[in-house]
Parts: C-alpha cells; sequence; structure tokens
C-alpha cells in the first residue's frame, strides 16, 4: 500500500488537461476559458439614452423646446433635432443626431407639443451612454484562464460573442460492479440491496459541473466486465468503476483492466474507508476502481476522483481544505488515514456518528470530512485538525 499523498501526487503526476474546444456560449458556464477575447465591435455601437425622457441639445434647456417624433429602443430609423426641438426617448434607444443629453420624463411638463426643462441640475451628457461605454472595439474582453460563470456568458452574448474555445469537462463512464443490486423502487429479494453509488456519483459529478454521464452495469465476470470497461473506453475521458477492487473471489477490477490494456499506477492506498482504491491509465485516459461502499465511493470520490477531473477540465479543485477545532476526542490506529464524516461550524469540528464505510447517512448530513493523518492514533479534544469543506 502507499500512502494518501503519494497517491494523490501519483494521480496528479499522471492526468493531463483535455485539449481546448470550440463551444456555444450557451454550454460554456462552468468552463475555464482557453483564448483571450477580444471586442467585435463599439458596444454599444450608438450613443443610449439610460432612461425614459426627451433627447436634447443641452445649449437648448433653458427654451421651450418642440417635440417632433420619439425613439424606442431598437428603432433603426434615424432621427435629426435642429435648434429648438427634441425628441421622446426610451431606455436603451439610440439619441437623435444633434442630441447630446437626455432629460428624464419627471423633470419636464408638456404643453402644446412642446416641453419645457425643470431639471436645474441638468448637466452635459446627463443619462446618456457614450459609443463604446461597455467595451470599445477589439480591447480584451476576457483573458484566457477566466472561469466562464453566468455573468460572464452574458457579458459576451452582449457584445456579440457567439461561440468561444474553451476546456471542455470530462466525459465519464460509470461501471457498477456486481449481480446483488436491486433499483430503488423496486421489491427487494432476499440477499439483495438497493444499488446507490450510480445515483451518488452521478450527483457528485452533476454538482461539479460534469453532465455526459454514462452509466453501465456488469455482473461478477471477469469477461462480462472486461467487455463493458472496453465500451467505457472507447466512450469516455475518465472511466469510475465501483465495487470488485478488493481481493475476494469475485473481485475482477484490476484484472479485467489488466486485460483491456490499461497501465496499474496503483492499487490499495493506507486510508479508511477506502483502502482498495485502484488507479491506472488507459494511453491517457484515467480510471478510477472505487469500493463498493458507498461511504467509500463518495470519499474516494471527493479525494481523489475530483481533483483529477478537474484538472483535466483545468479547473481548479473545487472544494475548500481549512483547518478547526476537534469538539471531542477521536483515537484510531496509527498506519491509516483516517477520512471521518464531521459537521464543522465557527471554527469547531465534531465527528458525526456511523463512520461505517457501508453506511452514508452520516455522509448526508455532513459538510465536511474530518482528515487524520496516518502515523497520530490519539487526537484530543480542542485539537486542531485539517479538514476538507463538502460542496453545499
Amino acid at each position: 500500500m502507499i500512502s494518501v499523498s503519494e497517491a494523490k501526487n501519483l494521480i496528479d503526476q499522471n492526468i493531463k488537461t483535455l485539449s481546448p474546444t470550440k463551444f456555444p456560449i450557451q454550454e460554456c458556464c462552468g468552463h475555464i476559458l482557453a483564448e483571450d477575447v477580444f471586442a467585435l465591435c463599439d458596444i454599444p455601437a450608438f450613443q443610449q439614452s439610460s432612461m425614459d425622457g426627451y433627447a436634447i441639445r443641452f445649449e437648448d434647456r433653458l427654451n421651450p423646446l418642440t417635440l417632433i417624433g420619439e425613439m424606442a429602443a431598437g428603432t433603426t430609423m434615424r432621427l435629426k433635432i435642429g435648434k429648438g426641438q427634441t425628441t421622446r426617448i426610451f431606455t436603451g434607444a439610440a439619441l437623435p443626431e444633434g442630441a447630446d443629453t437626455v432629460v428624464m420624463q419627471e423633470k419636464v411638463t408638456l404643453q402644446d407639443g412642446d416641453i419645457n426643462i425643470l431639471d436645474t441640475q441638468l448637466i452635459p451628457g446627463a443619462h446618456v451612454r457614450a459609443i463604446g461605454a461597455e467595451i470599445k472595439a477589439s480591447a480584451l474582453a476576457i483573458k484566457h484562464g477566466h472561469l466562464l460563470n453566468a455573468a460572464a456568458i452574458g457579458f459576451l452574448a452582449g457584445i456579440g460573442i457567439s461561440e468561444v474555445v474553451v476546456y471542455p469537462m470530462p466525459e465519464v463512464s460509470i461501471i457498477i460492479t456486481g449481480k446483488e443490486f436491486c433499483p430503488p423502487g423496486k421489491t427487494l429479494e432476499f440477499g439483495q440491496v438497493y444499488e446507490s453509488n450510480s445515483y451518488t456519483l452521478k450527483a457528485a459529478l452533476t454538482q461539479a459541473g460534469i453532465f455526459n454521464i454514462k452509466i453501465l452495469y456488469a455482473a461478477d465476470d471477469l469477461k462480462i466486465l472486461q467487455e463493458t470497461l472496453v465500451i467505457a473506453l472507447q466512450q469516455s475521458d475518465a472511466v469510475l468503476l465501483t465495487g470488485g477492487v478488493s481481493v475476494g473471489d469475485y473481485d475482477y477490477v484490476a484484472l479485467a483492466a489488466a486485460q483491456s490494456g490499461v497501465r496499474k499506477i496503483f492499487h490499495k492506498v493506507k486510508q479508511k474507508p477506502g483502502k482498495p482504491l485502484y488507479f491506472g491509465l488507459h494511453t491517457s485516459t484515467p480510471i478510477f476502481g472505487l469500493p463498493g461502499n458507498p461511504s467509500s465511493v463518495l470519499s474516494c470520490f471527493y479525494n481523489y476522483v475530483l481533483p483529477a477531473l478537474s484538472k483535466m477540465a483545468n479547473k481548479d479543485y473545487p472544494l475548500k481544505k481549512t483547518e478547526a477545532t476537534l469538539t471531542e476526542a477521536y483515537q484510531k490506529p496509527s498506519g491509516l488515514t483516517h477520512f471521518l464524516k464531521g459537521f464543522y461550524q465557527d471554527g469547531m469540528v465534531k465527528p458525526l456518528y456511523a463512520q461505517e464505510s457501508f453506511r452514508l447517512s452520516s455522509f448526508a448530513q455532513a459538510n465536511c470530512m474530518i482528515c487524520l493523518n496516518e502515523h497520530q492514533e490519539n487526537f484530543k479534544e480542542n485539537e486542531i485538525v485539517v479538514i476538507l469543506l463538502l460542496p453545499e
């Protein structure tokens, strides 16, 4: 077995970022931009009103002005005002030629087709967005390496960009091994358990912004598992298997991986839960063999799989590592790193009940994992420990 730190380093050394790909911007939220993006033109491309009101020449503000028309947002007709004239104008509309200022509609009186301006604080250019106020033509809009959030997508759309080059999210296949599973909603027969690992992993992947997920099932049969793994490798950037990675008579993952051309990087880590964790490569495609117990699956996902998938998408590992004070003492044997389900609040962390690897109930209540180092046995109340904050 290798240590947790050795396992994490080996994964990091062997994971490659996926090649950048061009996508429509509506598919790019959560992706990392792989190029600098520049504005195609001035935005706005015309002088634009930021208010409902009247477009005027500032020099005419003290005199009655004759109303000669209106400019609504989206109007492509060009108007021109001369001395002593004004147009009704609405938010987002282009100013008529000759106008340089907008008066709020609340600051005028209208009588017999003329307006009188009541705004004594009016300044030149009031309520007018200048050409290029958002961005100038050819200016840098968003820099390479930026995480595209909702505002960034809207900004790109607003400056006329319809597609960009980003680092893609990995496509992931999940292989559930075993014959003891029953789908949720069905009645259990003797010896069966409900299959939950595919639901857990799909939810965790979706929460990480990965949506291209395929779920496959393979019985505890070497030939079937090997054939299923080949299919998964052909359709995915990463493959996750659950179960079949220990040393039982029906644990075929390591052998099926070897027969499929997978190069083993490591198998078994000095940790609890998740000791039988397997990691290998098929060319550059990572394969993770996760233990079958539900708590082990999620613990290994957050500690090993999610950092790898994040690197493939050129993203930072999304979970925050910090320190907290233990609310109670905890004892464990030396030689294994322990990942405990915990609840963190106001700098304090409490180990939860039900720490066994087959139990997911405490994980459902946890907001962190407590990371207890391999060599230490006794942890005292009020001792400072490292925790990993889970996604909300």
